[in-house]
Order: structure tokens, then sequence, then C-alpha cells
């Protein structure tokens, strides 16, 4: 590990419980900064509920951390939207958020649209599949933004169990991913969740920023950001233990090829592989090939969107 690394995770580490709510509060008062949450969902209706009443009751109604709290609809065939809303969130479908860009499946598409529907200084992204949810997830990784002028971006770190064993969630975060920052990004090796869900941000460093549509979007955000406003502006928060419902291993096949291109795009516009992925199912007649595009679309950042630059002047 880089030495600066090992300087940087003694300076911007930190637990959920080194900052009390009344830091918090006071110094969102004095600096006047206002708290977005955002909830992407696709037919999570039975965790998005619970995950909105929480942060309602615990973030807005007994305190006022939060100002916002939008749940971003990506196209669910479930309940997602009116559980939502019944918890009381704001619910926002992806597809009414700049009509004159056709929207693309993909969870950095809703992230990045929901951009234009929030107003918060800061911004803070939530996966909507978390079980036994606790609000320090929001409170711990905004902490940070709230006390320290300097940081820009946090991401949430936690313990990721998977069958009752601890540390053996992140699949795609051991294999790809950490590899991949290791070797072309070594700056960015002491991140313990580089594609956690939960991170919060400044908006003036999100509108910036490009989004990767797909899978992709959490190693291109925190990629990019490293290279925006560099290592000593991102933090991480330790925030306990991350459960979710889990991927087969198909489908984090699919994400870590997502994942890939987009650390590709990053490092080389003009040497790229092709971008699809093959994998096996059996079948009747014995294995048989399935063929999946990549995601390869990025969006521009927010700040290049005419409609995001009229509505921030009004």
């Amino acid at each position: 590990m880089l030495d600066e690394v090992e300087r940087w995770l003694s300076r911007r580490s930190w637990a959920a419980a080194d900052r009390t709510m009344n830091q918090l509060l006071a110094a969102k008062a004095r600096r006047g900064t206002s708290v977005s949450v955002v909830l992407p969902a696709l037919d999570e209706e039975t965790t998005v509920g619970d995950i909105v009443t929480v942060i309602r009751r615990e973030l807005m109604e007994s305190v006022p951390l939060v100002d916002e709290l939008v749940v971003i609809d990506s196209g669910s065939r479930d309940r997602t939207g009116e559980v939502a809303a019944a918890a009381g969130a704001r619910v926002v479908h992806r597809d009414t958020i700049l009509p004159r860009i056709p929207a693309v499946p993909g969870k950095g598409e809703v992230l990045w649209r929901s951009l234009m529907v929030t107003s918060g200084d800061i911004v803070c992204f939530v996966d909507a599949d978390l079980r036994d949810f606790s609000a320090e997830f929001v409170s711990g990784i905004v902490g940070p933004l709230l006390t320290d002028g300097e940081v820009q971006f946090v991401k949430a770190m936690y313990d990721r169990p998977l069958g009752g064993e601890p540390g053996q969630g992140g699949r795609v975060t051991e294999l790809v991913a950490r590899p991949l920052l290791n070797l072309h990004w070594p700056q960015l090796a002491g991140f313990v969740q580089p594609l956690g869900g939960e991170y919060a941000a400044r908006r003036s460093l999100l509108e910036r920023l490009p989004f990767p549509v797909g899978y992709g979007v959490e190693l291109g955000l925190l990629v990019d950001a490293l290279h925006t406003v560099g290592l000593d502006a991102l933090a991480q928060v330790d925030v306990g233990s991350r459960k979710h419902r889990h991927q087969d291993g198909q489908a984090l096949g699919r994400m870590a090829a997502a994942i890939y291109r987009t650390a590709q795009l990053r490092l080389s516009r003009g040497h790229l592989v092709r971008p699809s992925l093959t994998q096996f199912e059996r079948g009747e007649t014995g294995f048989e090939p399935r063929t999946y595009s990549v995601d390869t679309e990025e969006r521009p950042p927010m700040r290049e969107i005419g409609e995001y630059a009229a509505r921030r002047a009004a």
C-alpha cells in the first residue's frame, strides 16, 4: 500500500459514532447545508418501506438532519412506488425525469437523473434492498460532509455477511474491483467497500461527473472523483453491517463485466474489448450459451444538461 494511502486511512476513515447527532445538526445549521437522500428502486416492495420509515422517523421527524427523501422508481412491476409513498417518501418515476432524453435500464441512469429532481447541497444514495436498516447508513456518511468543508465524497464501509458467514459478501469487489483499483488506481486501495451502494457527495461535485448508466456507476464515480478533487477530499465511514438480497453467480458475472468495461474506458479510450459477455446455462441438450450486452453508455456531467442549468438558475 502506498504511504499516501496509509496516511489517508488514518485521516479520512471514521466510524459513524465519531460524530454525535448534536454535532451534525450544529454543523448543518452553521453552514446552512441541505441534505437529500435518494433510493434507486426496482421491484423492492419488501424492503423499501422499512428503509423510508426509518429515515423519516429518525432523521426527519425526530431530528432535522434530512431535508428531502426521494425514491426513484426505475420501472418496478411490483408495489415499490406505492409502498414507498405510503411510508413517506416522494416517489418519482425514472421516465418522467428529463423526458427529452429517453431512459435506458440501469442503476447509474437512475442516480444521474435523481440530480434533476432533488435540491440538497449534499446528496446521499442508499440502495433500496437493505434489510435491518440503520439510520447510521445516512447520518454516518453525511457526517464528514457536514463537519469538514474539505471532504467532497464519502463511502460507507461495513461487513457483508453471506449465508451467515461474516465477510463473505462482496464477491465482485474482491474478485474484480479491488484488483483493478490496486493495479491501476492504487490511491484508492484503502477503500473497504469501493462498490458499495451507500455513499454521499456534494452536489457541486456530482454535477461535474459523468455517470455510467449501469453497474459500473460506483467504480466510475469513485475513480472520477479521485481525478477531480484528489484523494484527501474522499473519505469512508464504518456503519456496521450490511444485509441485502444477494445476486446469483450469473448476475454477478454481468456486473463484473460492466465494472471491467467502466474501468477500461477510464484507462484507454482507444483500445476497447468487445462489449458483450457470454455465459452458459444447462438446458435440455447440454450447456447453452447466453450472450448479454455490457453497459457501455455514460451520461454526461449533469451541469452540461440545459434543463438542469435552468432549474438551478431558477
